[in-house]
């Protein structure tokens, strides 16, 4: 039975998603502050393999709860809810590293949706291995997918977490063209989205931080008509 960690302060809402929840047939808890919520997923960050957070909570935003989740190395899927409708407050929930963002008011069938095929998603990731890509080289970057480090020409670089997510999608994907709604599902999570120049905004980022020219990109280079590819430069001509 999957677990799921309800973060809102909202009691009749918290309780109306845990009982939908439940009759869904999943394991709910719910958390009405912050730092018990934290405190909940620091104590078993593999036990609760979903979390429904709201951003206005006593103690400590959500905002705050997923930065942390995501510095301590938790990939623990996070879908946010909130009122806040704003571009701004939705780029900001994706900077710190939630998956999805839903606003408030919200339909159930929808909620119950975006759970299940997070759940499904992230349930089909292959477990760690030895071999996996901790570290990655490339032009005159240097970055440490463990520790969030990145250095580009010997100088620190502070990426959010989504910038690292984008940039780690890129490399695992080197060479393929990727539209940008592929890159909206997979990065971003959003299915069915309607255009938007997020990708844009995020790949002019990424120039900006990797790229010796951003204006003659040799690395994150666009394909008319198609979306983006990435090329590292390691691979011998």
């Amino acid at each position: 039975m999957k677990r799921i960690l309800v973060v809102e302060d909202e009691q009749h809402l918290a309780f109306g998603i845990k009982f939908n929840l439940e009759a869904e047939g999943y394991d709910v808890t719910v958390c009405t502050e912050g730092p018990a919520a934290l405190a909940m997923i620091e104590d078993d960050p593999l036990g609760i393999e979903l979390v429904v957070l709201d951003l206005m909570l006593p103690g400590m935003s959500g905002y705050a709860i997923c930065e942390e989740i995501r510095k301590q190395g938790n990939q623990v899927p996070v879908l946010i809810l909130s009122a806040r409708t704003l571009t701004e407050d939705r780029i900001r929930g994706f900077d710190v590293g939630a998956d999805q963002y839903l606003t408030k008011p919200f339909e159930l069938d929808e909620l119950i949706s975006r759970v299940r095929n997070l759940l499904a998603r992230f349930s089909r990731r292959p477990a760690p291995t030895t071999k996996e890509l901790k570290t990655y080289d490339f032009g005159r970057a240097q970055i440490n997918f463990d520790t969030y480090e990145v250095n580009v020409a010997g100088q620190p670089v502070q990426l959010t977490a989504t910038e690292m997510k984008l940039l780690r999608y890129f490399i695992d994907n080197e060479e393929s063209v990727i539209s940008r709604a592929q890159l909206l599902e997979d990065v971003w999570g959003f299915a069915n989205s309607p255009t938007t120049r997020t990708v844009d905004n995020f790949i002019v980022r990424l120039r900006k931080y990797f790229e010796l020219d951003p204006a003659e990109p040799q690395h994150f280079l666009s394909v008319r008509g198609a979306g983006y590819r990435f090329v590292s430069g390691n691979a011998p001509a």
